[in-house]
């Protein structure tokens, strides 16, 4: 009877053992995809001059709009030329956090910390790290917000200068009394921004999921804070490609389509990362260089006529000057002034006899017009820029020209200002209608022309 009983004791073991290894093996995969492949977080971008903006102001006239504007998009140019030669004595995240000078584009309202607490940031692909004012403030800028307070927050945790991402400071000067990871972040106009890097919970409200939240995201908490003019934005939200920047920890995916920009009640722009991003449309090749992204600009294009340009002037030097950019901050297109003068000369020889041309107090080299876009150019061509990898990127009338007065419009692609710049710059006029979507690892980045609102079904 006692051998019996053990047998069966034996038996209903060994039973338990296979049913609990075969569970584990079941169960083993759900897990590990769940932890290793980011879902989609989508979220609502917000343009300067919407009416959702902070900055909207509504009495403002068109020519108010499109000076900032213009003004914005220089600055951004010299930004973008600096960073491009590595011309910072420390890594930094934009030029400005600021009105006015700044390059303050598209903005995203993200929540931190446990309970969540709203912050607006500005988008910027030319830079790497989130950060956002934190108190106790040393000094801090005017923002539309409440600022973060961290100690009020159940998920904040600094980082250990031992970190991996501890990467932001001079070994000499990144840790604190506390061993705690520091940041310092300076700007070209003298803005400036200092912390401790930590890692808090954020959430996404997005369009078609609610809340979405994201754990332990790498951000700089910024208490030390010094800008030229007060603003309303919390701080910024890097997309560049280092390790450090929340594109790379939710993926290395992320893409952001771009309706009209002059439409201050447009609801559709809108920004999402991770495996669910919608990469689709034509690919062409991406580099990374200086936490820049690059694409290989072969020619352009009015109408069905390819401009006589030498492809050179688009290309990288040996020693890392030149080439082109593709940008988030910029309104406005760029490009050197060889290829500027062969494009601007044929728009004019279409023009000539039907437009008055007229000069532009705030861009007198700019290729300007009296009358209105939709009115005057019924039937005039688009300018198409030739992508490596035969990808066509399209100007419509709306992209390669923009309204700058009540009767006036000019082209938005212009040279730089100053003699012997090199560098182009792809601004955001030009990826109006499109998705834009950005593999990082794959090094592509794709070109959908499409309208926002699909996106959202």
């Amino acid at each position: 009877m006692a051998t019996a009983v053990a047998e069966l004791v034996r038996l209903s073991l060994i039973s338990f053992l296979l049913t609990s290894h075969t569970l584990c093996l079941t169960a083993n995969p759900a897990t590990t995809s769940t932890i290793t492949k980011p879902k989609r977080f989508v979220t609502k971008l917000i343009h300067h001059d919407s009416a959702l903006s902070p900055y909207y102001n509504p009495n403002a006239s068109i020519r108010d709009i499109v000076s900032r504007s213009v003004k914005s998009s220089a600055a951004r140019f010299t930004y973008l030329k600096a960073k491009s030669t590595n011309a910072f004595l420390m890594d930094d995240t934009r030029a400005g956090v600021v009105p006015e000078k700044s390059a303050t584009e598209f903005m995203a309202n993200f929540s931190f910390g446990e309970p969540p607490v709203p912050q607006l940031l500005t988008m910027d692909t030319g830079s790497d790290l989130l950060w956002v004012q934190c108190l106790p403030c040393t000094k801090c800028f005017k923002q539309s917000n409440p600022i973060f307070d961290p100690s009020k927050s159940s998920t904040y945790k600094t980082l250990p200068c031992t970190s991996p991402d501890c990467i932001l400071s001079s070994p000499a000067d990144k840790c604190d009394f506390s061993n705690n990871c520091k940041f310092l972040q300076k700007y070209l106009d003298g803005t400036a921004a200092a912390g401790l890097i930590a890692t808090e919970k954020l959430t996404f409200e997005t369009s078609d999921e609610g809340l979405s939240p994201v754990p332990d995201a790498v951000f700089g908490c910024a208490h030390d804070n010094v800008a030229a003019y007060d603003g309303q934005i919390s701080g910024v939200l890097g997309l560049g490609p280092s390790k450090i920047s929340l594109t790379t920890k939710l993926g290395s995916k992320f893409s952001y389509c771009i309706g009209s920009i002059r439409d201050p009640n447009y609801p559709h722009n809108q920004l999402i990362f991770g495996e669910g991003t919608k990469i689709e449309g034509a690919a062409t090749p991406l580099e990374l260089y200086n936490e820049l992204y690059y694409l290989t600009l072969e020619g352009i294009s009015l109408g069905q006529s390819r401009l006589q340009i030498d492809p050179k002037v688009f290309t990288r030097s040996p020693s890392g000057t030149g080439g082109t950019v593709i940008d988030s901050g910029t309104t406005l297109s760029f490009v050197v002034k060889s290829a500027y003068d062969v494009l601007s000369a044929e728009v004019q020889k279409l023009a000539n006899g039907i437009l008055e041309r007229v000069q532009d107090p705030d861009t007198p080299t700019a290729l300007c017009y009296k009358g209105t876009i939709d009115r005057d150019l019924v039937g005039f061509p688009g300018a198409t820029f030739h992508l490596a990898g035969g990808v066509d990127l399209f100007l419509d009338k709306t992209s390669l020209f923009e309204v700058t007065g009540e009767n006036e419009f000019c082209m938005a692609v212009q040279m730089p200002e100053g003699e012997g710049e090199d560098l182009n710059v792809i601004g955001i006029l030009a990826q109006q209608n499109y998705n834009v979507a950005y593999d990082l690892a794959a090094k592509k980045v794709y070109f959908q022309y499409i309208d926002c609102e699909l996106l959202e079904n």
